[in-house]
């Protein structure tokens, strides 16, 4: 009997020849991240649990995103909080408005593939992408991982996804997993490993799988899983692939819960619509149920409807699922020579320092604000409702990140849809949701 790709890195984390979907075990950690907005209570935590020290300072890193530049008047206090606790406890790896934290923990290389990796925020799945473990966690199992460098957990059952063919013009991986959400709805992966396998996959750059392994939480999932390859080991900075690296793949023959075929060329353009991330719709269906709604009427989950469409009054490209070089580059090739419509609020902000430098160097950010882009510092910003660019009751935001609830960018009747960075792109040139 084989093993799932999860089932393979927790048997070589903890020197067994299998675990199985499952299995209580006590893994060994290789790295934590905690952000901005927890280290107050991880600090307080940790204290009140005894500890006198971090088991390993070098596997903690601490980064500030969510609350740069300070918005609210208590922002100032995690920051002095945070800075009290590495000098105290000997953390060295600090990032101050580098960029967003799960950018930043394989971008700067604190995660590498068949590692095991918590971290104080839902989308620390993420790192899933190069082939590692990582799931987020509260400020409690924190603590308590800070203190012994070990957390028990529960092997979950795997649902494997295969996808194969080419993917049509226009469409990116951030449809696939808005797809892939919508035919698993919200809780249809939870406390399970979602391996996304086939060519299709194969043939997409780590950026995009960061966009699915981001979003997978958004449908329950533990984690969500690539095999690490080629692309991987250059990404990561590895000369190439150990032995054990190597087999990180699911096998045929391994348990699954489920598995889902998919093919590239049927993927289409979608959106999550107003105000569930697992409310997928096909484009062409938002502009066409605006079409047949009476000129002026307010649906709460679709907008304001003028002239049978869906008028948008603001555009977010940016967050840990699309603010990515590649993110950018395939908006800025849609606004290129063109203006966005007079009343659109474009917003693109960089999901960190070092892509926000390499976009300006090859002149992305040039073609992005004479567009009309306001192009912010490098951070989570817009995304999780705090700075650049909150909205009120009626308005619409089509955006790039991975949550549209109600209330997550302003008021509780701003109406948020989520899409890939073309499609946004396209949505700000028209000043209305359109398709191409």
């Amino acid at each position: 009997m084989g093993s799932t790709l999860i089932e393979k890195i927790f048997a070589h984390n903890i020197g067994a020849d299998s675990v199985k979907a499952g299995d209580i075990i006590t893994v060994n950690v290789d790295r934590v991240m905690i952000h901005d907005i927890f280290i107050p209570f991880v600090k307080d935590k940790f204290e009140e649990m005894g500890f006198q020290k971090i088991w390993d300072p070098d596997r903690t890193v601490l980064i500030y995103d969510h609350l740069v530049p300070a918005s609210q008047l208590d922002d100032p206090r995690h920051h002095h909080i945070g800075d009290e606790f590495c000098d105290k406890y000997g953390v060295r790896n600090v990032h101050r408005s580098d960029g967003i934290c799960h950018q930043l923990m394989t971008e700067a290389g604190y995660v590498k593939p068949g590692d095991v990796a918590f971290g104080t925020d839902s989308h620390t799945v993420t790192y899933g992408c190069v082939g590692a473990f990582s799931t987020g966690i509260g400020y409690t199992e924190m603590a308590s991982i800070l203190g012994t460098g070990k957390l028990w957990v529960r092997v979950p059952e795997t649902i494997r996804v295969n996808i194969k063919g080419t993917l049509p013009e226009g469409v990116t991986s951030k449809d696939v997993i808005l797809t892939i959400i919508g035919d698993l709805r919200a809780d249809g992966a939870t406390y399970k490993s979602l391996e996304f396998t086939g060519s299709t996959v194969d043939a997409m750059s780590v950026a995009s799988r960061m966009t699915m392994s981001n979003m997978t939480v958004e449908c329950g999932a533990k984690c969500g899983l690539f095999s690490p390859d080629e692309k991987t080991a250059q990404y990561c900075g590895l000369t190439e692939l150990d032995d054990f690296l190597k087999t990180l793949h699911g096998d045929d023959d391994a348990v699954y819960a489920r598995v889902l075929n998919y093919r590239a060329e049927d993927f289409v353009p979608v959106m999550a619509c107003p105000s569930q991330v697992d409310k997928i719709k096909p484009v062409s269906q938002v502009i066409a149920e605006a079409s047949a709604m009476e000129e002026g009427s307010i649906v709460p989950s679709v907008g304001l409807i003028e002239d049978g469409t869906v008028r948008v009054d603001q555009v977010f490209i940016g967050s840990c699922t699309n603010g990515r070089l590649e993110d950018l580059e395939a908006a800025a090739a849609v606004l290129r020579g063109r203006q966005i419509a007079p009343f659109v609020k474009l917003i693109v902000t960089p999901a960190s320092r070092k892509i926000y430098r390499e976009a300006l160097a090859n002149g992305t950010l040039d073609i992005l604000a004479g567009a009309g882009a306001m192009i912010t510092t490098p951070g989570c910003g817009l995304c999780c409702g705090r700075t650049g660019g909150i909205l009120t009751d009626n308005e619409v935001v089509v955006a790039t990140n991975n949550r549209n609830f109600l209330g997550r960018m302003g008021t509780s009747k701003v109406n948020i849809y989520l899409a890939s960075p073309v499609t946004a792109a396209r949505c700000a040139l028209a000043g209305k949701i359109v398709e191409g």
